[in-house]
């Protein structure tokens, strides 16, 4: 598997929070020839399920979440758009910024910002807050009602681009690194043989609130899961001891969303097998799947599992491909021989 690509036919793609199906069906695609059943449901979750052939084997869920940050249309401003977000953004990084407007055609905008030369005193000194800035679509007031009406979609319009190493910045690595992630967990053991089902869930609607991983995990039933997501890498600002340099492999989390025995395996998986990884304890809500997944039904044993990203929530996210190949070895190592701790869970 090449991972930039496969990673860029993914990310490239427009989906946030309730609009994810063309990355549903390009995932899906993807997904397909590592399982023997494959499906989406109402809320365009994926899931693609692979047996082991044993009789009443436990099923382990491997989730990473499909949908992005993006944005909707809530009105219009003498052609301008109002718009609000879909998940947590920063409107500090939304002046100049480049849209795509996910119309049939595909509409293209830009967030105005005013000239530093007309700029107040006082306005140099605050950022703008999302309620006061616009998208420019080059259109009349009659005519921009007519093609983006109030409830338009939007995504930041970037393409996958390699820096140097085996570094790439793009938008959507939150969290679609994590599902190529998976896929390449699922490359390593297309040929083996294991004792338990697994199922690979591309979950919607991580970003507002965790609702598809939640009705997934209901529809599932696992005996235990992994949900994995993306955490915080170093750079300037942030500080050590709030994140984790990338190329470090992967990040276990540890504290009261996780299983004990989830944890100590992965941990001891990873010395055994002499991969990299890195400790992030989570006191309370890890802000991921894994909350929800736990929670499902009569409760599910779980595991979140990260990889470092830079810039999230941006169009230009970092992530270090050495991480997801790291991540992937130590999953699939993880899962081999799981069968009789997930019996007992």
């Amino acid at each position: 598997m090449e991972l930039f690509d496969t990673l860029a036919a993914l990310a490239d793609l427009a989906g946030p929070s309730g609009r994810v199906q063309r990355v549903a069906d390009a995932a899906q695609a993807l997904l397909g020839p590592y399982v023997d059943e494959v499906r989406q449901d109402r809320m365009h979750n994926l899931m693609g399920i692979r047996r082991c052939g044993r009789e009443n084997a436990p099923m382990v869920l491997l989730d990473a979440h499909l949908d992005e940050v993006g944005f909707i249309v809530t009105g219009h401003d003498e052609g301008f758009l109002r718009f609000t977000t879909l998940g947590g953004v920063d409107a500090r990084v939304m002046p100049g910024r480049e849209l795509t407007l996910m119309t049939p055609t595909e509409g293209f905008g830009v967030v105005a910002v005013k000239p530093p030369h007309v700029l107040t005193a006082e306005e140099r000194e605050k950022a703008q807050t999302m309620d006061e800035l616009r998208i420019d679509v080059g259109l009349t007031q009659e005519e921009a009602q007519r093609r983006y009406p109030v409830g338009t979609t939007a995504v930041y319009r970037e393409k996958l681009k390699r820096l140097l190493g085996t570094r790439v910045a793009g938008k959507a690595l939150d969290d679609r690194a994590c599902f190529v992630l998976l896929l390449r967990t699922m490359d390593i053991l297309k040929d083996e043989t294991l004792d338990v089902d697994l199922c690979v869930l591309g979950s919607n609607n991580e970003e507002p609130g965790g609702e598809g991983a939640t009705i997934a995990a209901f529809q599932i039933n696992p005996a235990c899961a992994v949900a994995v997501d993306v955490t915080f890498a170093t750079q300037p600002g942030v500080g050590k001891d709030e994140a984790f340099p990338l190329g470090c492999g992967g990040i276990i989390g540890v504290g009261p969303n996780m299983a004990r025995w989830m944890t100590a395996r992965m941990e001891e998986t990873a010395k055994r097998e002499n991969l990299p990884y890195a400790r992030e304890i989570m006191s309370g809500n890890t802000g991921t799947n894994g909350w929800d997944i736990q929670v499902a039904r009569e409760g599910i044993a779980t595991q979140v599992y990260s990889i470092p990203l830079r810039n999230m929530h941006t169009p230009v996210e970092v992530i270090d491909l050495e991480d997801i190949e790291q991540g992937a070895q130590l999953l699939a190592a993880f899962l081999r021989n799981i069968g009789k701790e997930a019996l007992g869970c």
